[in-house]
């Protein structure tokens, strides 16, 4: 059993401080039960730690998409968690990790492939997660677990549809910089029938840009454009 746990803790490149965590995340419940029938003295099954994985991972996920795409709307950000927490979701995250061959299954639930399906896998991804959680906070769970998510997280965000060019430019800007493109209108001439905006947009000290057009709106979107142009410049890509 101790062997199990060690191999999730090479696995996960993470070093429990609380040794039980790993052994009771990796312990289906029909191990207990055969442990219970031969008399032994049961470890902890992953129920419980099941239980609040699942939250963590909610979190961990809602977070980490709240971040990434601030312009996105409530609807799509729950979309898109739900598709990435989803059992299948999990699962094939947990086959990344190679839990199936780790978790402790009494015999009839392993002669029955129980190591392979989606539940258990999900559960077992579930309950390490809380394990991590419960041994050193949020923060660890975040460095140890979100690279196993970055490919799903892209594939299912690239379904969403093309963006305006200020969207770009902010999800940009936040990632990179940490900061905010600011807008304000500096010009603006022309008759009431023909009126032309000039916008300028910057991002802190990085870029400076200007649009125009027949309204704010429209020159907010020429400004930015400029600024992703910009900003792909390797000069500036690399600060």
């Amino acid at each position: 059993m101790q062997g199990a746990a060690q191999a999730l803790e090479q696995r996960l490149g993470y070093k429990f401080k609380e040794p039980r965590l790993p052994l009771a995340a990796l312990t289906h419940t029909s191990y207990i039960n055969e442990v219970l029938e031969s008399g032994g003295e049961p470890p902890e099954d992953n129920q419980r730690l099941e239980f609040l994985g699942d939250a963590v991972i909610d979190l961990l996920i809602g977070e980490e998409l709240f971040r990434r795409f601030p312009q996105a709307r409530e609807g799509e950000l729950t979309q898109w968690r739900a598709q990435l927490v989803s059992t299948e979701a999990l699962a094939s995250v947990a086959s990344q990790l190679q839990l199936g061959e780790l978790m402790l299954l009494g015999k009839g639930e392993a002669n029955q492939g129980g190591q392979h399906t989606a539940a258990n896998l999900a559960a077992a991804f579930e309950a390490v997660v809380a394990a991590v959680y419960l041994d050193s906070g949020l923060a660890a769970v975040g460095e140890v677990f979100l690279p196993l998510f970055q490919a799903a997280i892209e594939r299912v965000t690239a379904a969403r549809g093309p963006q305006d060019a200020r969207s770009r430019l902010q999800e940009l800007a936040q990632a990179r910089f940490g900061i905010t493109p600011q807008y304000r209108t500096v010009e603006e001439h022309g008759p009431d029938h023909a009126r032309v905006f000039t916008v300028q947009v910057t991002v802190g000290e990085h870029v400076t840009a200007e649009g125009t057009a027949h309204s704010k709106r429209a020159a907010a979107q020429n400004a930015a454009e400029k600024a992703l142009a910009q900003l792909s410049l390797p000069q500036i890509a690399e600060r």
